[in-house]
């Protein structure tokens, strides 16, 4: 039986991963023109760590199944808000033209971060 905070991680990973695939297509499709190679670039970073944050919480929620700990559950919220505030940040510094927006990025970044060492403690206290 599957639980509440697993298929909310589920959902954000197939969505943020559907999101991502779609976003990939749109820029290397439409925007390759119509970007400056900077914000191309950045486009492209926004893209790659949505995915990344979606495969690493569509794991989790299945590994959730066998194992679940406080530190799990905290890592994957933190994917959660990460990949929004991060990714999100840069599609809108990317699309509005604000640079003030590349000053949130770091905020995602964090979370992201600590999304991976709360993981790590969750390794650390692995019990059989």
């Amino acid at each position: 039986m599957i639980t509440f905070v697993q298929q909310i991680f589920f959902v954000c990973g197939t969505l943020f991963g559907a999101l991502a695939i779609a976003a990939g297509a749109f820029g290397s499709h439409y925007l390759k023109n119509k970007l400056s190679q900077e914000d191309l670039g950045i486009f492209e970073v926004a893209v790659r760590y949505q995915m990344y944050h979606a495969l690493a919480l569509i794991a989790l929620a299945a590994f959730l199944s066998w194992y679940s700990s406080k530190w799990m559950i905290a890592s994957g919220w933190c994917w959660v808000l990460g990949t929004i505030i991060f990714s999100g940040s840069l599609y809108i510094l990317v699309f509005s033209g604000v640079r003030a927006w590349g000053a949130v990025t770091p905020v995602g970044g964090i979370l992201l971060l600590a999304g991976w060492g709360l993981l790590v403690l969750a390794a650390l206290f692995l019990r059989s």
